[in-house]
């Protein structure tokens, strides 16, 4: 029968890829990420490598497109990979856009390489729609297939549904794997439904120790944190990722922009400084079908919640420079919002080197800090009034510093729990991956007690 190996994600919150035997012929692939922060070792290249037998890889299939998840993507070609890239419809259109940004920072700025390599990986996409079974292998031994269904993560995420059938041994097992969920009531998706049932749950469990603050907590907390700016004049940063965290802040800001009844309000600049995050925010809008019941609502009374009057996009390179320049040096009281989203490199790190030491400016966390990254260096260092590293120059830090995890596109604990509650099958068999070892152990205690509580017997791996 069916067992799983991993290449990355197992005890850590990056690098996902995990592989699924099918038997000695065939193997399946969920994910094939980026190493970041204290998960990426020092011979970088070296772990990058594609060094796990792909010579029984029948497909790779796509849980989203977050760089921690697809960033790998690039070496498993280079190693010969030629099967289907398996991913949703939306997950199609954003995937050859962050590639092509991967290939551009870790391989090379050859317009014709680049292109070359996109043309090989899009012939290799296959999408599908939420819950169509798709048949990826069928032998006359096994017959396996997949089925992927909305995980509420980003745009095009999806959990993936496996059944597979040995004809050999007539046995049948049902595997999941998570990949990111979300949270309910996230902005512009959809919340993840759980599914029928399974043998055995690969499950994420970034935030497996602690819970979220609701929707309205967390728009409160956003708003105090611009105002605070606003009192200071001074610039409010927000560290984001191109793809998911900046559409859903540009959601939110609309509201509170549109609700606000003070004059300076509506005149705050809300600056997105990444021309990916400028395309992605484009293919969000293309992908208006995919949006929820409220964000639809809002279309249909004439408003666009990521295209308002208030926001502006920076383009090249030197206008970003001005833009730092000019907010340093005027206080104006504007939103940026720059990736990364853990403070690892992009443009980013110009407005914090330029700001973090001035107390009229605010940082506002808005989602995961890795272990290792500026960015948990500073959420941990700031409120103490410590220092932070950035490109080796010691920053001191005097800007306000906020966490919203609340944010996050990650589910809590309770949402965790509920998606395996929620089964009217529970797994014998739980996986816990894509997390520190504390949100680890955390999780395991919760399900196991929640398993006791139903006398119903439960083996809980990856945990230690």
């Amino acid at each position: 029968m069916p067992n799983i190996l991993h290449h990355g994600g197992a005890t850590g919150v990056t690098g996902s890829c995990h592989q699924l035997v099918l038997n000695g012929e065939h193997s399946l692939l969920v994910d094939c990420g980026l190493f970041q922060g204290d998960d990426a070792r020092e011979d970088t290249f070296e772990q990058l490598k594609i060094e796990f037998d792909i010579s029984t890889l029948k497909a790779l299939i796509v849980t989203h497109v977050h760089i921690d998840h697809v960033g790998r993507l690039p070496y498993l070609l280079a190693a010969g990979f030629k099967g289907p890239i398996i991913c949703s419809k939306p997950s199609a259109k954003l995937l050859p856009l962050v590639i092509e940004d991967a290939l551009k920072i870790g391989f090379t700025r050859n317009a014709q390489l680049i292109e070359r390599f996109q043309a090989q990986l899009e012939s290799q996409i296959v999408s599908l729609d939420y819950h169509q079974w798709h048949t990826v292998v069928d032998d006359g031994d096994i017959k396996t297939r997949i089925k992927l269904k909305r995980a509420g993560h980003i745009l095009g995420s999806c959990y993936v549904d496996i059944s597979h059938q040995d004809h050999t041994t007539r046995q049948k097992e049902r595997w999941v794997f998570s990949g990111d969920l979300g949270a309910p009531h996230a902005p512009l998706l959809p919340a993840p439904q759980s599914p029928h049932g399974c043998d055995h749950l690969v499950l994420e469990s970034t935030y497996g120790h602690r819970t979220h603050p609701n929707r309205e907590n967390r728009r409160a907390v956003l708003k105090r944190a611009i105002e605070q700016a606003l009192t200071n004049g001074g610039t409010v940063m927000v560290p984001a990722f191109s793809i998911g965290r900046t559409q859903e802040l540009l959601y939110e800001l609309e509201s509170i922009i549109f609700e606000a009844r003070k004059s300076r309000w509506k005149e705050l600049e809300i600056i997105v400084d990444s021309p990916l995050a400028a395309r992605f925010t484009q293919v969000y809008r293309e992908l208006k079908p995919y949006w929820d019941d409220e964000a639809q609502a809002r279309l249909k009374s004439g408003r666009h919640p990521l295209n308002f009057a208030n926001l502006y996009t920076v383009g090249d390179h030197q206008e970003h420079e001005r833009t730092v320049e000019y907010l340093a040096r005027t206080g104006r009281p504007a939103v940026v919002i720059a990736a990364s989203g853990m403070c690892t490199g992009g443009r980013i790190m110009n407005y914090l080197k330029a700001m973090l030491n001035d107390a009229r400016h605010q940082v506002l966390f808005v989602g995961y800090q890795g272990a290792g990254t500026p960015g948990r260096a500073i959420q941990e260092y700031g409120p103490q009034g410590g220092w932070v590293e950035l490109d080796g120059e010691r920053i001191d830090i005097k800007a306000g510093v906020t966490s919203i995890s609340g944010y996050s596109a990650h589910a809590d604990q309770t949402n965790l729990l509920d998606f395996v509650k929620r089964m009217r099958r529970w797994p014998s068999t739980i996986h816990l991956v894509h997390g520190e070892r504390a949100a680890r152990l955390a999780l395991k205690a919760e399900l196991e007690a929640m398993y006791a509580r139903k006398g119903k017997p439960v083996s809980i791996r990856n945990a230690s």
